[in-house]
């Protein structure tokens, strides 16, 4: 299949589906609608605590998994299509792929050629290896420890595929993908490639825990990545069991996300690996975590953007004439191409 008749063939995909796309408006920005897996709602600040603790809005468990292309095992964690947009703003959509055991492969795997216009992915590894390569010139193997932020702005196409040394030696994999949105002001800028090293981030020590500043500045400690809009990402981890706490700026959106191990969120919500716990942000306070020895937390922090959103296949955008014009954008080859790579599956 040439890069003409690949473009066409999704192009024509979207383009039937794009009334589906129209149920990602929302103007409210209050409620959690439907949140995959089941949600636990209302968990109420601790009692006889001396400062007062943001109360929790929701705990997501996500519970499917599907394959992204052949190379990426993943629960969506949320997305527009289940949730309020507006309650995650300014992030869109995180796929977590658990650690998954692969065989070794001469034939490499992963997700080929696609497009994406209108937004940010962030890629998080944590164990195994991807390599990525981009129509803006962007590029590069993520190694574990690594965070890849790709701005795809007005437009790229891109690859996402196990590296070739990993493919071949297999072993575990892990892998977290989250999608930022970007101001309506700046969704048509050109894109950018941030490759950020594990090195590169900023230590951070908060209580019984122990992290890396990604983005932002927590406790004094700033992060690396540059960002369009205030967001602050950071993780945590605990070797044994201990109490972390903190404060982000008030108004924000804060999602914490376990990847392993078992916690206490305020003092009364339990959460388990695998858990999305969404705060709320219309009461200020202090976030308390009490984690075992085997607790790792990623923590998602930004100002929400108060836009309308239409989020549909690869493109996040503000109108459905927008996700149109994205659409016929990359059948016309806009976004540019890649070549062919050696050991592409599929």
């Amino acid at each position: 299949m040439t890069a003409v008749d690949r473009r066409h063939m999704v192009s024509q995909l979207a383009l039937g589906m794009l009334g589906f796309a129209m149920g990602c408006v929302r103007p409210a920005a209050s409620r959690l609608e439907r949140a995959q897996g089941g949600t636990d709602m209302g968990a109420e600040r601790e009692r006889g605590s001396g400062d007062a603790l943001q109360p929790v809005t929701a705990v997501v468990r996500a519970r499917e998994q599907h394959w992204v292309g052949d190379g990426f095992y993943v629960s969506t964690i949320f997305s527009p299509h289940r949730m309020d947009a507006q309650l995650l703003s300014p992030f869109i959509m995180m796929d977590y792929g658990a650690p998954r055991h692969f065989e070794p492969t001469q034939r490499r795997r992963g997700v080929g050629e696609h497009p994406h216009r209108g937004f940010e992915t962030v890629t998080f590894a944590y164990q195994g290896e991807v390599d990525h390569r981009d129509s803006y010139g962007g590029g590069g193997t993520i190694m574990p420890g690594d965070v890849q932020w790709m701005t795809a702005a007005s437009g790229v196409v891109h690859e996402e595929m196990h590296s070739e040394r990993f493919a071949q030696t297999g072993g575990l994999f892990e892998m977290v993908q989250l999608w930022v949105n970007l101001p309506a002001r700046l969704k048509m800028t050109s894109p950018r490639y941030q490759a950020l090293k594990g090195q590169t981030f900023g230590r951070l020590s908060l209580g019984g825990a122990k992290g890396r500043v990604i983005a932002g500045e927590v406790a004094g400690v700033k992060g690396p990545a540059l960002t369009h809009s205030p967001i602050t990402l950071f993780d945590l981890e605990w070797s044994e069991p201990g109490l972390s706490e903190f404060a982000l700026t008030p108004g924000t959106t804060t999602l914490l996300f376990f990847l392993s191990g078992q916690a206490q969120v305020q003092g009364s919500t339990s959460v388990q690996a695998g858990s999305l716990v969404i705060m709320d942000r219309s009461q200020p306070g202090t976030l308390r975590i009490e984690g075992d020895a085997q607790t790792k937390l990623l923590v998602l922090n930004g100002e929400p953007l108060n836009e309308p959103v239409v989020a549909h296949g690869p493109f996040v955008m503000n109108t459905r004439d927008e996700i149109i014009t994205a659409i016929r954008d990359y059948q016309r080859g806009a976004m540019g191409s890649l070549k062919p790579s050696e050991g592409q599956s599929g």
